[in-house]
């Protein structure tokens, strides 16, 4: 294991990063919110408790200031092997996912998103540098800093009172 990529951002709010459908989308746009961001898998043994339960926190909380980004990924069993607008199609219809998904991504390598080099690099896990597999969770505060990382096995509603904190954080 080496160590994480140099990253010299301050925030997920310097970040660009592609939408399902290739577009790019500024993540500086939740800048005020408190965002949760998950590498998501459909063929993946924690995608039935992962999915309904994030659709959940996105509703209770989307009003107050959450949001949750959802980056598939395939690097874990090629647990995700559909095409990202597949993936979108499968959240939404089959669990009322109302938050976006992203473009298909790489969480650990050398070709990892920049996006994922700073989350990790901000809260290291079990594995230190790396993501050990789908439904890894970042919580982050409103000025776009990491303030807390949770396995594959943390279920969303578990972490529903840290969102809460940072909610309520002035």
């Amino acid at each position: 294991m080496g160590a994480a990529p140099s990253v010299p951002e301050n925030s997920i709010h310097e970040f660009t990063v592609k939408d399902a459908k290739g577009k790019d989308v500024d993540l500086s746009i939740y800048k005020g919110k408190v965002v949760l961001i998950v590498n998501v898998a459909s063929k993946c043994g924690f995608t039935n408790s992962n999915y309904p339960k994030m659709a959940e926190l996105h509703v209770k909380y989307r009003d107050k200031g959450f949001e949750i980004l959802a980056f598939p990924c395939n690097q874990f069993l090629y647990q995700e092997p559909e095409a990202s607008e597949k993936v979108e199609e499968f959240a939404c219809s089959r669990f009322n996912a109302e938050y976006p998904i992203f473009q298909k991504i790489r969480v650990n390598g050398p070709k990892a998103a920049p996006l994922y080099n700073f989350l990790k690099a901000k809260k290291g896990g079990f594995c230190g540098s790396r993501i050990k597999w789908n439904f890894t969770k970042f919580l982050v505060d409103k000025e776009g800093q990491v303030i807390g990382r949770y396995g594959t096995s943390t279920s969303p509603l578990s972490i529903e009172g840290d969102i809460q904190k940072a909610l309520n954080a002035q």
